[in-house]
């Protein structure tokens, strides 16, 4: 019988490896895909995972500089091919985020080696992977996120230009005195406005605040 062809879309070049030759030990026709040049947006990685053919993709969720794998999970599911995400992350958003774009099933990085061989068997077969419970709990996390994303985008929207600029300057973690001279301003006039900051996006600290805009993946304006 034909092997089955598996990609494997991993940026921990150790992980990727081992798994590849685990894999290929089990009868697997197993390829890494190259990621190429840090920064490349994921987007391109799409087309290198198509002409592989694979049958099975074992996808992370965290690729290092070009960003989310789950971005890939749905144009690769539209072309035929499973997708079995391994990954080092264990926020059940984001795995539910996974499944809800299509994604057949979500494993730990530090599952078994047995247990991802059998999913991949039973993806291949086109076997159910993943069970009513586990799916439905993984959504209703998912849902919980996007509300609490959408209510923090929200309150991120009350914020002034200026105040928006505070933000990103502690986002690169920066101080009030360092953002004070970056803005030819006194402290006095930014530690007021990071007091209107923490009273928008109903908050107490500058590490909740920070906290917040990262968990909306939201952006400073550009000068």
């Amino acid at each position: 019988m034909q092997r089955v062809k598996v990609a494997v879309v991993e940026d921990h070049t150790l992980f990727a490896e081992s798994l590849v030759l685990a894999l290929g030990m089990e009868g697997y026709d197993v390829k890494r895909i190259p990621l190429g040049e840090p920064g490349r947006d994921i987007s391109t990685l799409l087309p290198s995972i198509l002409r592989s053919t694979p049958r099975v993709v074992i996808l992370d969720l965290d690729l290092g500089s070009h960003g989310n794998g789950a971005r890939l999970v749905e144009p690769l599911t539209r072309s035929g091919t499973a997708v079995l995400v391994v990954t080092g992350n264990t926020e059940r958003s984001r795995w539910g985020e996974a499944i809800a774009h299509g994604a057949r099933r979500v494993l730990p990085k530090s599952a078994p080696l047995n247990d991802i061989a059998a999913s991949i068997r039973k993806v291949s077969q086109g076997l159910p992977v993943l069970d009513r419970e586990e799916r439905a709990e993984l959504m209703r996390a998912w849902h919980a996120e996007q509300v609490t994303v959408r209510d923090a985008r929200a309150k991120l929207e009350r914020l002034t230009r200026r105040e928006s600029e505070v933000l990103g300057h502690f986002l690169e973690g920066r101080q009030v005195k360092e953002i004070a001279q970056l803005s030819v301003v006194s402290e006095a006039t930014v530690r007021t406005q990071v007091k209107s900051i923490l009273a928008k996006l109903e908050v107490s600290s500058q590490i909740a605040a920070v906290g917040l805009a990262r968990r909306a993946r939201w952006s400073p304006p550009h000068a």
